[in-house]
């Protein structure tokens, strides 16, 4: 890599680190994932901000939006993604925030990945993905 060359965690349009929102939306208590990642995005040099559990959908678009968050992943276990996800999805395009990339980690059956996608999440990962494929996407999807 050249002297001049970005790495590989920070935003090339702007030169900052990767800011990533990492949420528990709902009533999900089991955060034991999302501070897995929270820890590995972090380790792989980006700014990590994790909300804690039982956060609403306005809460993480707030905090993504204060923080100025490049990306926000949410990890559900609960069940409750069909309701949970398209209201932040929506909630971020109503802020005009749809530029933020965000992914969804956990317990999402098959038959839901397509609608998920097509309300602007642009990726899903459920479990057995690996934790430097969700931070290559994550560089990658930021970074493009």
């Amino acid at each position: 890599m050249s002297a001049d060359a970005e790495a590989p965690e920070k935003d090339r349009s702007t030169g900052r680190k990767i800011r990533v929102v990492v949420a528990k939306p709902g009533l999900d208590g089991h955060d034991r994932g999302a501070k897995i990642i929270a820890r590995a995005l972090r380790d792989a040099g980006m700014e990590v901000i994790y909300t804690g559990l039982h956060q609403t959908p306005e809460q993480i678009v707030e905090t993504a939006l204060q923080e100025d968050a490049h990306a926000v992943g949410l990890s559900i276990l609960s069940g409750a993604h069909m309701t949970l996800v398209p209201k932040i999805a929506r909630l971020l395009k109503d802020e005009g925030a749809d530029d933020v990339v965000l992914v969804v980690g956990g317990t999402i059956p098959k038959d839901d990945v397509a609608e998920l996608k097509e309300l602007g999440v642009a990726e899903i990962f459920t479990p057995g993905s690996s934790v430097q494929e969700i931070i290559d996407f994550i560089e990658k999807s930021v970074s493009s």
